[in-house]
């Protein structure tokens, strides 16, 4: 087995203490190789994904003023079929879009929200 050393932020350290309490873990590594097995579990579903692909698109994120959904959704719009908006608590939006595209553009859409670092939870719900 490897040995990788890795810096983590004070959030980043809170979350892996609370990964590995809320799992039962006994230690760090295992909740670094059980977020790594969530991660590619996300990563080989999108690979998954083939032709056309319909499903429900749903992102909070903070900062309401900040555009760069809108630009999102204006590059992306002949995917989404139709969106809803709305205000939660701390400022933060609620984005929920129906999606219906070939997989390439699902992916491309799904890649520039992460690449955006933006979105406080981001979720696709493949129909």
């Amino acid at each position: 087995m490897g040995i990788v050393s890795v810096s983590l932020n004070d959030d980043n350290m809170q979350a892996l203490a609370k990964i590995q309490k809320t799992y039962g873990l006994s230690g760090r590594s295992e909740a670094i190789r059980a977020s790594l097995n969530a991660a590619m579990s996300d990563i080989k579903e999108e690979e998954s994904f083939e032709g056309l692909v319909e499903g429900v698109l749903i992102i909070v994120r903070g900062n309401h003023d900040d555009p760069w959904m809108i630009r999102l959704q204006a590059k992306h719009e002949t995917s989404i079929k139709t969106q809803m908006h709305t205000h939660l608590r701390n400022h933060k939006c609620l984005e929920v879009m129906i999606v219906s595209c070939e997989a390439p553009e699902l992916r491309e859409m799904l890649n520039d929200v992460r690449a955006e670092g933006k979105a406080d939870y981001m979720r696709f719900v493949r129909g």
